[in-house]
């Protein structure tokens, strides 16, 4: 375990640093791209946060690649290898899309590109549980299977990529859960075959932290195509890794030779063919309701509009803050039911507090007069920009300027100028255009937004 959170570390501290002089890159690269009319955000972003995701991943492979349990990943097989060309191939596709912009049919072709030379490389299913079948080897068939679990997890991924923090932490949420599945196989069963899946699916949980402080709302960066794409593409590779390398008689064979325990010991085995699906369940019901939704309407599956489910809670009156929490407490709950079916009683027990607390946080989200924040123990430890001690100072700052400002123009007298200009306040300097401005901005409080109405960063 040791190993796996200093690689998680290492992951997340290498893309945390890392994402502010790539925001300043794109802002002078002009990848900011104009406001579309289905973008939520008011204000040009810059985008290109790929570009530290994909250093984070290289980071952690590499560190990895040293420790003395996780180097066995890199010798015993070609996972390593295919995930990396894999994963340059989608995230340079989506740099270009991120400053240039590529054709949808593009960006499906190069999806398939990737897809096709990991699988040449050998991430592929081996094999599948079928109930009432038992185990198949469906040889051609699994690299169709394999090609197209990319493709649906890439593009429920890019889909979902629509609010601040949305994609990142469902998929971090997503890799979480599998991580906790995969290292019970790798560890906790002894399969060591089942080490490369857990070691990607704790590289990509680290990618995820790592972004998440620079993308939360109000998000300074976006992670853009090139982001969205390499975590979708990452956390397929995790998935197929566990049915292209996992013995599946290893995994029965491991509990005990009664009925009960070889019926018990069979349920992991049909984890990786419901975990896939479960993980990125809300993302792939949005990416098939999308998909209906628009050919029924005689339009292009790709073509873009304002109907995605985290486009529908904002319309019915949630904010951007608890819109995002009930996505991830939503994902949070289906991920990890699933994963309760294949652990111990001891994980059980975790397992069922996190789903309790995952309820509850739904429960409270739906409160109409609650209002998500963090706790004030947390925020020394965040970002200055999300502590509300320093925001309600600010506040309270531009609310005493803009109350002093108005107590001195309506103190001082009017005069007019020796030209016959419009009149000058000659103490203040304030024309009455300016005094005019501050009449209508109206209070100190009004100035510093104070007032009812809609905020526009947040207006859908």
């Amino acid at each position: 375990m040791r190993e796996f959170l200093l690689t998680l570390c290492v992951t997340a501290a290498v893309t945390y640093l890392l994402t502010g002089p790539v925001r300043k890159f794109a802002i002078v690269a002009g990848a900011m791209p104009e406001i579309r009319e289905r973008d939520v955000h008011q204000e040009p972003t810059p985008r290109l946060g790929g570009i530290a995701m994909f250093a984070g991943l290289c980071a952690g492979l590499l560190v990895a690649s040293k420790l003395t349990t996780l180097s066995s990943v890199f010798h015993d097989g070609t996972d390593v290898p295919a995930l990396l060309s894999g994963s340059a191939i989608m995230w340079i596709i989506g740099v270009l899309d991120d400053k240039w912009g590529v054709d949808a049919l593009v960006k499906l072709g190069g999806q398939l590109v990737a897809a096709g030379v990991m699988v040449y490389q050998g991430i592929t299913v081996l094999w599948l549980p079928i109930p009432g079948l038992g185990l198949i080897v469906p040889h051609q068939l699994g690299t169709f299977l394999a090609v197209l679990l990319v493709v649906l997890s890439v593009n429920a991924v890019n889909f979902i990529d629509g609010l601040d923090g949305l994609a990142a932490g469902m998929v971090c949420i997503a890799s979480l859960a599998f991580f906790i599945y995969a290292y019970r196989l790798s560890s906790i069963d002894g399969l060591p075959d089942a080490l490369p899946a857990t070691l990607f699916s704790v590289i990509l949980v680290g990618m995820c932290v790592g972004f998440l402080p620079h993308n939360l709302h109000p998000a300074r960066i976006f992670m853009g195509d090139s982001g969205s794409m390499l975590i979708g593409l990452v956390l397929s590779v995790s998935m197929i890794s566990i049915t292209g390398r996992v013995d599946p008689s290893a995994v029965t064979a491991a509990s005990g030779n009664s009925q009960t325990d070889a019926t018990h010991a069979s349920l992991p085995l049909f984890i990786p063919l419901l975990l896939p699906l479960t993980v990125i369940a809300i993302p792939l019901a949005d990416l098939l309701l999308a998909v209906v939704r628009r050919t029924w309407a005689g339009k292009s599956p790709f073509a873009a509009d304002k109907q995605h489910l985290h486009h529908r809670l904002l319309q019915i009156g949630h904010s951007h803050s608890r819109a995002v929490l009930i996505m991830y407490f939503w994902a949070a709950l289906i991920a990890f039911a699933t994963v309760a079916f294949s652990v111990g009683s001891t994980e059980l027990l975790a397992i069922k507090i996190a789903m309790g607390l995952c309820v509850i946080g739904i429960v409270v989200l739906l409160m109409p007069r609650f209002k998500p924040h963090a706790p004030r123990m947390a925020e020394r430890f965040l970002p200055p920009r999300y502590r509300r001690t320093a925001a309600r100072s600010g506040r309270l700052g531009i609310a005493r300027a803009a109350a002093a400002v108005e107590v001195q123009a309506a103190a001082v007298p009017a005069a007019v100028g020796p030209t016959g200009a419009e009149p000058l306040d000659e103490e203040a300097g304030l024309t009455s255009s300016d005094q005019e401005l501050l009449r209508r901005i109206g209070t100190g409080a009004h100035a510093a937004g104070h007032h009812s109405g809609v905020s526009g960063r947040n207006a859908s």
